[in-house]
């Protein structure tokens, strides 16, 4: 179907609707309502959110089945993956995003490539624009030095999150890329755990759209303002 056939398609869906209501016509006064209602945003009832976000981020991440392990700057993330790696796989070597590429990989025995992933590819490492306190979600929004495929191609995923990036609920996360990008993104993915489906006889698989594991790296301490790239809509690539 052309774009023109599309749009004829929409017009006599808008002109039953008008008929059945009675209008002949678009309706500047509604079309003004409607925006205003949407610019408003309002919040409908939120469950209460403790004072100590990061711990809630934690708890909630652990319940998605990913794991969690804190470290105090972004300098010790290749030790913390090494750590994850000598616990439970045999490979030495990850593929990720650019913002990590000048890390001492090579001290703690790991490959490390900054390029997007494809599909043989078996460990990703990956920031995140923000995340989600109330369900443990990691938020991505789609950029030239943030490929998608790299969060959801291979079979692990490793996400560094600072703790200043841990907001409370879905509303100040959509906030917060509207304030930082101006408008949104081409894509905004929400990462929830490994992936998984119960399609078959309601038994949980892992890995069955996406990554088997999701390993969270937690930077307590967040990274200095100088270090801030100018597009403020790249808060992902931010960490020291």
């Amino acid at each position: 179907m052309s774009i023109d056939d599309n749009q004829q398609a929409r017009e006599a869906v808008l002109a039953r609707v008008r008929a059945a209501l009675g209008r002949t016509g678009p309706d500047d006064e509604a079309r003004a309502a409607a925006h205003a209602y949407i610019a408003a945003r309002r919040q409908g009832p939120r469950p209460a959110m403790p004072a100590d976000l990061v711990q809630r981020f934690v708890e909630r991440a652990r319940d998605m089945s990913s794991t969690v392990e804190r470290v105090a700057s972004f300098d010790d993330v290749p030790a913390a993956v090494a750590r994850y790696l000598d616990a439970g796989s045999s490979l030495r070597s990850a593929i990720g995003w650019p913002a990590f590429a000048g890390l001492s990989w090579r001290e703690h025995d790991i490959e490390f490539e900054a390029r997007p992933a494809t599909g043989d590819d078996a460990i990703g490492l990956t920031g995140c624009f923000c995340a989600i306190a109330e369900t443990g979600t990691l938020v991505f929004v789609t950029g030239a030095a943030t490929p998608s495929a790299t969060f959801l191609l291979p079979d692990t995923h490793v996400a560094i999150v600072r703790a200043d990036q841990i907001v409370s609920g879905m509303e100040e996360a959509f906030a917060h890329i509207r304030r930082e990008c101006g408008t949104m993104p081409r894509a905004v993915n929400l990462v929830s755990g490994p992936s998984r489906t119960g399609d078959i006889e309601q038994t949980i698989v892992l890995g069955a759209h996406g990554p088997r594991r999701v390993h969270i790296i937690l930077l307590d301490r967040a990274g200095s303002d100088s270090a801030h790239p100018a597009r403020p809509c790249r808060a992902d690539t931010r960490f020291r």
